[in-house]
């Protein structure tokens, strides 16, 4: 009988995920560090503020779509923990659609279920979702986002890319990879041998069909929000993170510069123009891989978070989902190649968080030093970035030649 099959790394992750959702519960209620994320409580508190009918923005620091907080209102009349048992259940969904993609790309059921558990038995993942934050949602659309376009479902695929980029906004990033495969094929197969022919195909009726059902799905959000809300849901759900000033220290190196200038019109400018670097490496990895989906979603999404203003640990959830999907095609194994990367990526942020328990819980001035392992975090990140990509087989989703899933990467090897 074998032991490692998605079935069993399914349960175990849900195993994984019940004992720590316990062990929260104890630890809330007898030590003095809480388990439970600042965030389940304001989400928690918005829940009760729309079950009144009132605006769930009337919690401070309330910045989501009052979705979010529809959703959990089964924490005032059911449970308080039933938001935290729903982002279990979505982070046991992502790992089900990866064990799926895999299996689709040809991998065997043992090799799915290794890189399932990537995502199922990682304990960081566990963490963040038992203690009550909801990116495991948000990853869990964008993943059945490109799932539904892998099996060629367009307009299911499309769909829930608008109710994604809803949910929260970055995912809008992945609209550059998904309209590069909607150019070729197998969803274009017309012969663009004129200039004319070439210039209709960037308007080719699949990505018209992507721009309708995305765009008219996101709007038809927008508009039920605004109608309810008014103008304080779009400032608190996009404008806010536009023009947001995060005085709380996070894993980002803009951090302390914005913090010295926080009462400065200043500071303002210098938040957005955090957004060019960052507009420009995310769009120029998004073009550059966008035959490959999966990868160029994963690229994406690992610079749009070293690069952005406001870091926390939350944050890397959204790049996690897609690193089982790519690893398959990278030449670094796990022993040795990857373990070295994962060192680096664990030891700068191991330094960050010495300095961070220097600042909270002794009261040491070192704010000076938490700008400085931002810096080392930041050119961490991009060195494993750089790694990555340079070990890296860029292969297309679909056989280009007959339209068909990639296999394996044996199979693409051959095919070259």
């Amino acid at each position: 009988m074998r032991l490692l099959t998605t079935r069993n790394v399914v349960v175990g992750g849900l195993l994984l995920r019940v004992c720590m959702l316990f062990y929260g519960l104890w630890q809330d209620a007898y030590m003095t560090v809480k388990y439970t994320d600042i965030d389940y409580n304001v989400f928690t508190d918005a829940a009760y503020l729309v079950w009144d009918g009132s605006s769930p923005y009337q919690r401070l620091t309330y910045r989501y779509t009052p979705v979010l907080a529809w959703l959990l209102t089964p924490n005032i009349w059911l449970h308080p923990t039933f938001g935290k048992w729903l982002f279990v259940a979505c982070d046991c969904i992502v790992g089900i659609l990866i064990a799926r993609i895999t299996r689709l790309r040809g991998t065997s059921e043992r090799a799915a279920a290794a890189y399932t558990a990537l995502w199922l038995l990682n304990p960081q993942v566990a963490n963040i979702s038992t203690r009550g934050s909801a990116e495991s949602v948000v990853c869990a659309a964008v993943m059945a986002t490109f799932y539904a376009f892998q099996r060629k479902h367009i307009v299911r695929g499309s769909a829930m890319f608008g109710l994604a980029v809803h949910l929260k906004i970055y995912p809008i990033i992945y609209a550059l990879p998904l309209l590069s495969m909607l150019g070729g094929k197998p969803f274009d197969v017309s012969n663009r041998s004129s200039s004319w022919t070439r210039v209709c195909g960037l308007f080719n009726s699949h990505r018209i069909k992507f721009f309708a059902v995305s765009a008219g799905v996101f709007l038809a959000l927008n508009t039920a929000m605004f109608c309810i809300y008014g103008q304080e849901f779009v400032e608190e759900t996009y404008l806010y993170h536009i023009t947001r000033k995060d005085h709380r220290h996070n894993y980002s190196m803009w951090f302390l510069p914005i913090y010295l200038r926080f009462y400065s019109p200043a500071s303002v400018a210098m938040g957005l123009l955090s957004f060019i670097p960052q507009a420009i490496v995310v769009a120029t990895l998004g073009l550059s891989f966008g035959g490959d989906l999966y990868f160029a979603a994963f690229a994406q999404t690992f610079a749009f978070v070293a690069y952005n203003k406001v870091c926390t640990a939350q944050y890397f959830m959204w790049y996690i989902c897609l690193l089982p999907v790519i690893w398959q095609y990278n030449s670094r194994q796990l022993v040795p190649g990857a373990l070295v990367l994962i060192s680096i990526w664990l030891g700068s942020q191991a330094f960050y968080l010495q300095q961070a328990y220097r600042l909270e819980f002794l009261g040491e001035n070192t704010l000076v030093l938490l700008w400085a392992a931002g810096a080392v975090i930041f050119l961490a990140n991009n060195w494993i970035l750089c790694q990555i990509i340079s070990s890296q087989q860029i292969v297309p989703l679909f056989d280009t030649s007959s339209g068909r899933h990639t296999n394996s990467q044996a199979e693409s090897k051959k095919s070259q």
